[in-house]
């Protein structure tokens, strides 16, 4: 009883408001979710709710957690003890050792799943819209689809192991939700990767059949998902499970019908630097939310950002990450180098510390660029022994950057995978392309956990399920060595 009890009051509060606010209003202040998707507007409220949660999950330290984990990311020291020391809320995690009772991404599991479900109540009620037109409802439920897709997939790469971990991929994937649970009634096992995976895509083949030429909400069409964007995910998901195919079209697809072109070698930099306008080849990005006086309320930044000698944020580049760059790369200028006093053997010193220029300011969260498409491209053209194709695309990346292009004879999935770890540091990546390179961690310069190498495979390139989700349903099944 008392499991289902705490499952009902999990699913009640899903929907627009948190479970604290929505208990804390005066009864005749409530709103339920029946009544708010009852007409248009409450419904596109729902949405936009939607995609706000999105962005507040995507600018939060999930960001951080691939560079982290990979090497690219290290800390800067305290400004009142000057020490540097990992941040308590990732400790666990950084040394590859995160707990399932106390699990430092506890919540991220949790909003994964508030989202899907989210998702699902609007999608549940679609019999009672008819305040929408036959195309909104096709562009609505599309975009849905995506997000569940989306979701399903993060949950997929952070709790399930490589594609390739089993030869046919039925090692455990993750509990896929398509509809509405009820509570004491539902409680889902974990599917296989494989059938994760052929959700995943079913849902994204499906969205993709049903987009119009409409847009549920107004805002910038890189905000939201429309056939581009959600052409751009499904590539880089594709590329994930090792569907080369499917990478290749999805990729060429945008590259070649979206419109958008990579910022130029001469403006690279400062675009990054302006945070007023998105960077011109972002295909995908989750804006800052703003206030009604228009003012940013939150932003990644918050992860990265450097303002003053005593007011700095926590992660910074690793040297592991600063010594890929050549002296001639533009993206070597892309940190800002700002000298610290440290505490090093009980001396104070001041030490050069590299803040990224991607996430400064007010920016909005970076989500799928261009450059990715590129090397989606490059990547499965060389898996697919298409070599020729691969080293152009490459090719293209590394001469934007002021670098010398690479011949055939070189080892050219091994440059893809050096050069996504240059051109995408800090968005996300790292530790995922090494596992789907089948590589060992290892994080040398600044790195100053217990574990700074870890073999593959491991049971511990994986999250642990954390105990408030596998306590309220005892058919999810734990990962290996949690």
């Amino acid at each position: 009883m008392k499991r289902v009890l705490k499952y009902l009051t999990y699913l009640s509060c899903i929907l627009f408001f948190t479970c604290s606010d929505f208990l804390v209003q005066e009864p005749d202040e409530q709103i339920s979710i029946t009544e708010q998707l009852a007409y248009k507007e409450g419904v596109l409220t729902a949405l936009n709710g939607i995609y706000r949660d999105i962005e507040a999950l995507f600018s939060s330290r999930e960001v951080i957690y691939a560079d982290v984990q990979g090497g690219n990311i290290t800390f800067t020291p305290a400004t009142n003890d000057k020490l540097i020391e990992t941040p308590s809320s990732i400790e666990n995690s950084y040394e590859f050792s995160d707990r399932k009772d106390e699990s430092n991404y506890a919540n991220y599991y949790k909003e994964i799943y508030d989202i899907i479900n989210q998702a699902n109540l609007i999608l549940s009620k679609f019999d009672n819209y008819s305040f929408f037109t036959k195309n909104e409802q096709n562009q609505l439920q599309a975009e849905l689809l995506t997000i569940r897709a989306l979701m399903h997939y993060q949950a997929a790469i952070h709790y399930a192991q490589a594609y390739d971990f089993t030869p046919d991929a039925s090692h455990l994937g993750v509990v896929y939700n398509t509809r509405t649970l009820t509570a004491g009634i539902d409680f889902p096992s974990r599917y296989t990767l494989k059938e994760t995976y052929d959700l995943i895509k079913s849902d994204l083949n499906t969205a993709l059949s049903l987009y119009t030429n409409l847009q549920a909400l107004a805002g910038p069409s890189i905000s939201y998902f429309n056939p581009t964007t959600t052409q751009a995910l499904y590539a880089r998901i594709a590329l994930q499970m090792n569907d080369w195919e499917q990478a290749f079209t999805y990729a060429n697809t945008v590259i070649t019908t979206s419109g958008i072109s990579l910022a130029t070698q001469e403006n690279y930099v400062t675009e990054w630097e302006l945070d007023e306008e998105p960077v011109s080849e972002i295909v995908l990005e989750f804006s800052a939310p703003r206030t009604s006086e228009g003012d940013v309320s939150s932003s990644i930044s918050g992860l990265f950002i450097y303002n003053s000698p005593t007011n700095y944020k926590s992660y910074v580049a690793s040297d592991d990450l600063l010594n890929l760059y050549d002296p001639n790369d533009i993206r070597a200028d892309m940190f800002l180098e700002v000298n610290l006093p440290t505490l090093s053997n009980s001396v104070e010193l001041d030490l050069p510390y590299y803040f990224t220029k991607k996430f400064q300011g007010d920016a909005g969260t970076s989500f799928i660029r261009l450059s990715e498409m590129y090397l989606i491209r490059a990547e499965a053209n060389a898996r697919l022994s298409q070599l020729d194709n691969a080293l152009i695309d490459l090719n293209l990346i590394r001469e934007r950057s002021n670098l010398l292009p690479l011949d055939i004879n070189s080892d050219i999935l091994e440059n893809i995978f050096l050069e996504r770890r240059r051109e995408l540091a800090f968005e996300g990546h790292l530790l995922f392309d090494i596992i789907r390179y089948n590589k060992d961690v290892t994080r040398d310069l600044g790195c100053i956990a217990n574990t700074c190498y870890l073999s593959f495979p491991s049971n511990f390139f994986i999250l642990p399920i954390p105990d408030s989700s596998t306590e309220l349903n005892e058919n999810i099944q734990q990962n290996e060595g949690y």
